[in-house]
């Protein structure tokens, strides 16, 4: 139930982020919106370090694969595309799109135990329900607003 909980906090937090970051970029351009999100994140971390005990971090620099650490650029490019697709398509068209195909890819993940995640076997059910997904996908652009 929790992990249900900070999945729904979290959906909601990047639907607002989305649109925040989308007024910063009017009022400045794309890239100073992507670095200003980055730079507070990197901020806000470095205050929950100092306020954690402060762990090593060493293990950092241990982390296999080392590939894993480039989540921070991932970031960038996510901050980026969501800037990009809620100006484009509005919040509740982008962040539709954008749910749907994280699961879509998380699917695959699992499916295929890509990037050191646990393998699952294929699901008929769980491939129908992203088909309805993206069904759903389809049908929300189809009947909404034109932009």
């Amino acid at each position: 139930m929790a992990g249900f909980l900070i999945a729904m906090i979290s959906g909601a937090l990047m639907s607002i982020q989305g649109v925040w970051n989308t007024n910063v970029t009017k009022q400045t351009n794309i890239w100073v919106a992507t670095g200003f999100v980055q730079v507070t994140a990197f901020l806000v971390c470095v205050l929950m370090w100092l306020f954690s005990g402060r762990p090593q971090f060493v293990g950092l620099w241990q982390t296999q694969p080392k590939y894993s650490l480039l989540g921070g650029v991932i970031g960038a490019f996510i901050t980026f595309t969501v800037i990009k697709a809620v100006s484009a398509m509005g919040v509740a068209g982008a962040e539709v799109t954008i749910v749907v195909t994280q699961v879509a890819v998380a699917y695959l993940i699992e499916l295929f135990g890509l990037f050191g995640g646990n393998k699952t076997s294929f699901s008929l059910v769980k491939l129908g329900g992203l088909a309805l997904a993206v069904v759903g996908v389809v049908v929300f652009h189809m009947c909404g607003n034109s932009r």
